[in-house]
C-alpha cells in the first residue's frame, strides 16, 4: 500500500508534467538525476552530500538512510569531487523510512549514483552479480535476488550512474512480498522490514562508495541498458614492478623516500635520540604533522587505481611522554588525484607511554592514492601526525599491496612489521577453555542464545560417561532456520584485544559422536578478518566439516583458522569463529589457543596434542588385475575408505603422498576416465 505521503504527492501531479526521456542512453551528467527518470513516479532517495533536488514533489528526499555498524559499516568519504559514503564492512545496508510503499509492487528498480572503483567487479576484475538481500528473519522469509552485473568500463574512476532491478516476490513463508511488510513471527531489527535495521541490503558490498541511492518502481528511472553505460577511465601507465619505499634516517640510506620539509609539515632533525644503548639520528615534526615523499612515481602514479598500503615505522617513546597524552598514527590521506582526502580514524593512532624504547609498528590503510596530501611534486602515503609532542621517527617504510595479476599480488614486503607489537610480548593471553562438564568458564563460555544460533545446554553420551554439553537448539528448519549455530563467547579478552591483527588461531572442540546422527557434521563457518586493510568476514571451508560417524564416544576435533578477529559474529563482547551444525551435534568442551608469530611465544601451540597423527607416505601399485595401497606404518586408529568407484585400470599420475583435508588424508589416483579418492580417517 502506498504511504500517505506519497499519496498526497501523487494527488498533486499534473498532466503537464516531463515524462521519461525516450531514447536517451548513457554516460550521463552526474551532477544532475539522469534524463530517463520519470519525475511522475513515487521514488524515495537519498544524497550524501549537496545537489540533486529532487525532479518533483513525489520524489522524497532522505526517505532512505544509509546504516552503520557491525558488519555493514559505512564512513565518509571525498572522492572525485563529492563527499559519499563507503562501505568498509561485508555489506551496504539500506533502510526506506517507508517501505510499506513496496508491498504492491513485483519489481523494485534501485538507482546509485557509485563511484567506479574495484568494489564494482569482483576480485578479478570481472562483472559480477550484485545481489540484494531482501525479507526478513526468520530464514524462510529470506530472499538473496540478483540486480544485474555491471560491465568492466564502470571500473573508471569516475563517478557513474547504474541501475539495478530486483525482483519483489511473494514469500511462501508469510504469503506477503518480501519488501514492504513485517511477517508476524519475525526477528531481528525489522523495523524497516529488512535485516538488521534496513529495508535492501547490498550484500558483499564492502568497498562500493555511493552519493546517492534511489528506490522506485520498475521504469521508475528508464532501463538499465540506457543507464548503465560508462565514460572510458583517464590514461595511465601500469603501475610499476616494485612494491616496498622506505628512508632509513639513522643510517642515512633511502629507498626512494625524502622526509617533506615545507609548508606547514617542517621537521626537526636530531642525533642521539632514544635510549642509552641504542642512540639514533631521528626526525620529528616542527609542529604536528610528518610526511614523507615518493620519489620517481617509483610505487605508482596518482592515476593508478587506489591501494591499500601498510607503513612501518620506528619512533621513540621519550620518558617525557608519560602522563601527557601523546599519540602517533597516519592522519590523511589521498582519496584520488583531485584532492579528496580521507583520515585514518584517531583511535588507531599510537597512545604513548613514556617507556624510553623504540616502537616499531605498522598501520595499514585502505583505498589510498598516491596523490598524497601536501606532497608537492611526489606521491605518498598517508600524512602523520603527533599530538600534544613531537614524535621522533628513526625509519620509515611503505608497501603498497599489489592485486589482480600483477607479479607481486598478494605479497606483503612488510609481513614482520605487526599493527600491535604487544602480540610480540606476553601481554595477552594465548589460551581460553570452556569445559561444560568440569565447569570450567576459564576466558570462554556458551555465548547468547536465540535467533538463529539458539542453543541448549545438557546431558548427553554414551550411557558409562555422561556429560554436560550444549547443542543446537533446532534440528529441521521447521521455526524458519535452515541452518544451525554454536556461538561461544571469549570473556574478559582473554586472547588480548580485539583491536589486535587477526589471530593464528588453533581450535580442539569434544564432541559426542552420537549413533544417532551419524552423518550429522559440524565446523567453524563465518568469522571476522581483515582483507585489504578493511575488516570484513572469513569463511571455513565447506571440506573443514567434521562427519559424525556413530561410534558412541566422545571425540576431538582440530582447526586452523590463520587469520582471526575477536569482534566475532553476532556474538558479543569477543568471539571467534560461529560454528554451522547440521544436527543436534552435542560439544562438552571447547579450547582456543592463539600461535603467536613473534616473540617469546613465537610458533608455539598449546593445542598440539589435540592435532591429528600424521599419516605415512602411500604408495600404489596396480598389477594389471588389482589395486593395492599400502603405507609402511598405519597411524594407530585410522583405516582406510574409498570414497567412489573405480574406473578404468589406467592410473597417472600417482601420488605418493596424502594430501591433508580437514584433519584427514585423501589420495587422489587419476584414471583415464574418472577419478577416485582415497581417505584415511578415524
Amino acid at each position: 500500500m502506498k504511504s500517505f505521503t506519497h499519496l498526497v504527492a501523487s494527488l498533486a501531479l499534473t498532466a503537464g508534467l516531463l515524462t521519461p526521456a525516450l531514447g536517451q542512453e548513457g554516460p550521463f551528467d552526474t551532477e544532475q538525476w539522469p534524463p530517463t527518470v520519470d519525475p511522475n513516479a513515487l521514488v524515495n532517495y537519498v544524497v550524501t552530500d549537496a545537489g540533486l533536488e529532487a525532479p518533483s514533489g513525489n520524489w522524497l528526499s532522505g526517505a532512505l538512510l544509509i546504516l552503520s555498524g557491525g558488519d555493514q559499516e559505512t564512513e565518509d568519504v571525498t572522492i572525485g569531487g563529492h563527499t559519499g559514503k563507503r562501505a568498509t564492512a561485508g555489506h551496504l545496508n539500506v533502510a526506506d523510512t517507508e517501505f510499506t510503499m513496496w508491498g504492491d509492487e513485483p519489481v523494485i528498480d534501485i538507482l546509485i549514483q557509485v563511484y567506479g572503483n574495484e568494489a564494482v567487479l569482483n576480485p578479478a576484475g570481472e562483472p559480477r552479480d550484485f545481489i540484494f538481500l531482501i525479507g526478513t528473519l526468520p530464514g524462510d522469509n529470506l530472499a538473496w535476488v540478483s540486480g544485474g552485473q555491471l560491465p568492466v568500463e564502470a571500473k573508471n574512476g569516475k563517478w557513474n550512474w547504474a541501475l539495478f532491478r530486483i525482483p519483489n516476490n511473494i514469500s511462501p513463508f508469510s504469503g506477503s512480498r518480501y519488501v514492504g511488510s513485517v511477517p508476524a513471527g519475525a526477528q531481528g531489527g525489522t523495523a524497516y522490514g529488512g535485516v538488521n535495521g534496513g529495508t535492501i541490503r547490498f550484500e558483499g558490498g564492502g568497498g562500493l562508495i555511493v552519493r546517492a541511492i534511489a528506490f522506485g518502481p520498475q521504469g521508475a528511472f528508464g532501463e538499465p541498458e540506457q543507464i548503465n553505460l560508462f565514460s572510458p577511465p583517464a590514461e595511465c601507465d601500469p603501475e610499476p614492478l616494485t612494491n616496498l619505499a622506505g628512508i632509513d634516517i639513522a643510517t642515512g640510506d633511502a629507498n626512494q623516500v625524502v622526509v617533506l620539509d615545507t609548508g606547514d609539515q617542517t621537521v626537526i632533525y636530531q642525533d642521539n635520540v632514544g635510549p642509552a644503548g641504542d642512540r639514533r639520528r631521528a626526525v620529528a615534526p616542527a609542529g604536528q604533522l610528518l610526511n614523507f615523499g615518493i620519489t620517481d612515481h617509483y610505487l605508482g602514479q596518482a592515476c593508478n587505481d587506489p591501494r591499500t598500503v601498510k607503513v612501518c615505522v620506528d619512533f621513540y617513546d621519550d620518558p617525557a611522554f608519560a602522563g601527557m597524552d601523546v599519540r602517533f598514527g597516519p592522519e590523511a590521506y589521498a582519496t584520488d588525484s583531485l584532492g579528496g582526502v580521507g583520515f585514518v580514524p584517531a583511535a588507531q593512532r599510537h597512545l604513548m607511554q613514556g617507556s624510553d624504547t623504540w616502537i616499531r609498528r605498522s598501520w595499514t590503510v585502505a583505498a589510498v592514492n598516491l596523490y598524497g596530501v601536501n606532497a608537492g611534486a611526489y606521491t605518498a602515503g598517508p600524512r602523520f601526525l603527533s599530538e600534544n609532542g613531537q614524535v621522533y621517527v628513526s625509519r620509515y617504510e611503505i608497501a603498497v599491496f599489489r592485486t589482480g595479476d600483477h607479479p607481486l599480488a598478494g605479497q606483503d614486503p612488510l609481513a614482520d612489521c605487526y599493527e600491535d607489537p604487544n602480540i610480540c610480548t606476553d601481554l595477552y593471553g594465548n589460551y581460553a577453555e570452556l569445559d561444560l562438564h568440569a565447569g570450567i568458564a576459564d576466558g570462554l563460555d556458551v555465548g547468547s542464545s536465540g535467533g538463529d544460533q539458539e542453543m541448549i545446554v545438557g546431558e548427553a553420551g554414551p550411557a558409562a560417561d555422561r556429560r554436560q554439553a550444549v547443542r543446537p537448539a533446532r534440528d529441521d528448519g521447521s521455526a524458519g532456520f535452515p541452518h544451525h549455530y554454536l556461538n561461544f563467547a571469549i570473556l574478559e579478552e582473554a586472547l588480548g584485544p580485539s583491536a589486535q591483527p587477526p589471530a593464528h588461531l588453533a581450535i580442539c572442540v569434544t564432541y559426542y559422536d552420537d549413533p544417532a546422527l551419524a552423518g550429522a557434521a559440524f565446523r567453524p563457518e563465518a568469522y571476522r578478518t581483515m582483507r585489504g586493510g578493511v575488516e570484513t568476514f572469513g569463511f571455513a571451508p565447506a571440506v573443514w566439516a567434521v562427519t559424525l560417524e556413530g561410534t558412541d564416544e566422545w571425540r576431538t576435533a582440530y582447526w586452523e583458522i590463520p587469520d582471526v578477529k575477536f569482534s566475532g559474529v553476532n556474538q558479543g563482547p569477543q568471539a571467534a569463529a560461529r560454528f554451522l551444525v547440521t544436527d543436534k551435534v552435542f560439544i562438552s568442551r571447547v579450547r582456543y589457543a592463539v600461535i603467536r608469530p613473534c616473540g617469546p611465544l613465537a610458533g608455539v601451540n598449546l593445542l598440539e596434542e589435540c592435532k591429528p597423527e600424521e599419516a605415512a607416505p602411500i604408495t600404489v601399485a596396480w598389477d594389471g588385475t588389482q589395486l593395492t595401497l599400502a603405507w609402511p606404518m598405519a597411524p594407530a586408529g585410522y583405516t582406510l575408505q574409498q570414497t567412489d568407484t573405480l574406473a578404468q585400470p589406467v592410473w597417472s599420475p600417482v601420488l605418493d603422498t596424502p594430501t591433508e583435508l580437514d584433519g584427514n588424508y585423501v589420495l587422489e589416483i587419476v584414471p583415464a576416465a574418472a577419478a577416485s579418492f582415497y581417505r584415511l580417517t578415524r
